[in-house]
């Protein structure tokens, strides 16, 4: 289906500019017949004629099934131009509306390569051939055949063809065509390379991670596809201002045609009131900022996102790996017994290094970070629910939470330790309590600054933290970055209730990373994914941050307001110079051929201006970073 309405799509743009080309050519003939060959004015004009019942009576086609569907557009101006000027005979001015409308297509087309020129160098630099090694020797392969954990060899300045991880070599890699950071940087054993960076001078092996559709690089050449196919979708802000423009238009033109009882005038009212190439404008602006997000990391699934993101009041924000650098820390041993901190760190680290629960890596981290070391632990379990087991020198080590206690331990644990913010787990050492474990996912460390500066630059009026974690962990936190509003331990679907209920009151903004944050997404006004840890959070969100920072976000914020000024002010700017030959028209000083020439020179000015929003500014964000 989407295929189908992609060849529409494209049959229509193709028409439209044949339809252009066929007006162009009638008028210059026109011109060469009337004043080259001497030829009367009644046989001089027969190419206009042909310009008006063909390209003409085509346009006119497809305006009145816009109307039978109830599409009320500015197009109607041109239509009721077109038809006016043939009544009337001014035939060169009708023939200037046919190439006025049918050229608007062509326009938009070159205004959208243009605008779309940073993803265009994108798609021609990317390698359609990798050196996968094997066995056998190292093989060309294409790029769509490369499968996770295959060994990919990238040779020097060669761009890297997907996401992996460095296994041999050392170099550096200029990731600045994809991040903006226009550093090189260095990548040993274990870094992680992204698809379209371009290596240094040494050869590197690699082991993919993605699968070359999967890759960032892919991602970010998606949006060309995916902003296409939502066109229709983006000209909504431009039908708005139609929604006024065209009865305004309309309206001076009926009352030109009553006080001065000239319909010449009347068609002069018309031809320069006609706005449809002008209105490309605002589709231009937001296909340039897609453009320019793009090259920012900042990845536009939805347009509509850029237009509302402005007209938002209300921000929601999840706090695990969007306050927070989504990486718990061991922050406290809590001794319970009469084993020393350390014998208690070096047991827990034992067991834990073969777990896969996110606490576990803290745990291990502590331990190498205060020089414990661990040993071979044996007889390894962790059930779901159950918690961790395991045997380390003949001692049997328990690690769970509160609730699976026994009533005489817990009872012993609440008078030891009573319940405090943070994350926290149990250790029992043959069957006995040992030590009581805290946690704490540390604010990142610019999350403060960043509540305190969106009431400031932003026209946000309430900030809310929405969490799945504990009420006292969330709190805590909330206390910590300048949080007030704040909703805790709720599911999946209560957070979906939740910015349910605030969207019913204001336009909102969520922003989360979790695979639990989908459904909110969805129900905000604009859902925002930070980072890409779980696929279905990006595919629910209408943009996605590709790097987690929250200077990132910021800079989202400010595009999207940057972008509708521009679409408004080539729109409502060109418009407001149309009213201003209306009424010069309306006075006489303009004919129907003068106003068609100067609605072209408008409209022309107008998506030029737009063009702008593919160009960064000087500065894209105010929001600086603690030193």
């Amino acid at each position: 289906m989407d295929n189908w309405r992609v060849y529409r799509q494209d049959q229509q743009v193709q028409k439209e500019r044949y339809i252009a080309l066929g007006a162009l050519g009638a008028i210059l003939l026109y011109l060469i017949l009337r004043y080259a060959t001497g030829l009367s004015p009644s046989v001089a004009q027969w190419p206009l004629i042909a310009c008006l019942a063909i390209g003409g009576g085509a346009l006119l086609y497809d305006l009145l099934k816009k109307l039978l569907h109830r599409e009320f557009s500015s197009d109607l101006l041109a239509g009721v131009s077109i038809v006016t000027a043939l009544l009337l005979g001014e035939h060169l001015a009708g023939a200037l509306v046919v190439l006025m409308l049918s050229g608007g297509a062509a326009l938009e087309a070159f205004a959208v390569r243009r605008a779309s020129s940073v993803l265009a160098a994108l798609a021609k630099r990317m390698p359609l051939l990798a050196h996968r090694r094997t066995a056998g020797g190292i093989e060309d392969v294409k790029v769509e055949a490369i499968n996770i954990g295959d060994e990919i060899v990238i040779f020097p300045h060669e761009v890297c063809p997907v996401d992996g991880q460095i296994k041999e070599g050392h170099t550096v890699m200029d990731e600045s065509f994809l991040t903006g950071e226009p550093f090189l940087l260095s990548k040993t054993p274990g870094s992680a390379v992204i698809s379209g960076a371009v290596n240094g001078e040494a050869a590197v092996v690699i082991n993919a991670t993605r699968q070359a559709h999967d890759s960032r690089y892919a991602k970010i050449m998606r949006v060309m596809q995916e902003s296409e196919q939502r066109r229709p979708s983006i000209r909504r802000l431009g039908d708005q201002l139609g929604a006024w423009y065209t009865p305004l238009a309309l309206l001076v033109g009926a009352a030109t045609w009553a006080l001065t009882s000239d319909p010449v005038r009347f068609l002069s009212v018309m031809v320069i009131a006609t706005p449809c190439p002008l209105l490309i404008a605002i589709p231009v602006a937001i296909i340039g900022t897609i453009s320019l997000s793009a090259k920012r990391g900042i990845i536009i699934r939805d347009p509509r996102s850029l237009e509302q993101i402005e007209k938002c009041r209300t921000i929601i924000l999840d706090k695990t790996g969007t306050l927070t650098y989504g990486r718990p820390e061991l922050t406290e041993i809590v001794r319970l017994g009469e084993i020393d901190r350390a014998a208690i760190l070096r047991l827990f680290a034992s067991v834990e290094q073969y777990s896969k629960h996110p606490l576990s890596r803290a745990v291990v981290e502590r331990a190498r970070a205060e020089g414990v070391p661990w040993i071979e632990a044996e007889q390894i379990s962790e059930k779901p629910g159950e918690g961790l087991s395991g045997t380390v020198q003949g001692r049997k080590i328990q690690v769970t939470g509160r609730s699976k206690l026994t009533a005489e331990l817990l009872a012993e644990l609440n008078q030891k330790a009573p319940q405090a913010s943070g994350l926290e787990c149990v250790v029992l050492i043959d069957d006995k309590l040992a030590a009581l474990c805290r946690f704490h996912d540390e604010p990142r460390e610019e999350s403060r600054q960043f509540i305190s500066h969106l009431s400031v630059q932003h026209p946000f009026e309430s900030v809310i933290l929405l969490s799945g974690d504990r009420d006292s962990e969330v709190r805590f936190f909330a206390n910590q970055v300048g949080v007030r509003q704040v909703y805790s331990n709720k599911s999946p679907e209560e957070k979906l209730a939740i910015v349910a209920s605030e969207t019913a009151k204001n336009r909102t903004v969520y922003i989360g990373d979790g695979i639990n944050d989908a459904p909110a997404l969805t129900q905000a006004t604009v859902g925002i994914a930070l980072g890409q840890s779980h696929e279905a959070t990006s595919e629910a969100a209408g943009v996605v941050i590709m790097e987690p920072s929250l200077e990132k976000l910021d800079e989202f914020f400010h595009i999207g307001k940057r972008m509708r000024a521009i679409a408004l002010e080539s729109a409502v700017g060109g418009m407001a110079v149309s009213l201003l030959g209306m009424i010069l028209a309306a006075f006489g000083f303009l004919s129907p051929v003068a106003g068609a020439v100067a609605q072209e020179v408008i409209d022309l000015g107008a998506v030029l201006n737009a063009l702008r929003a593919a160009y960064p500014p000087r500065i894209l964000s105010d929001f600086d970073l603690p030193p």
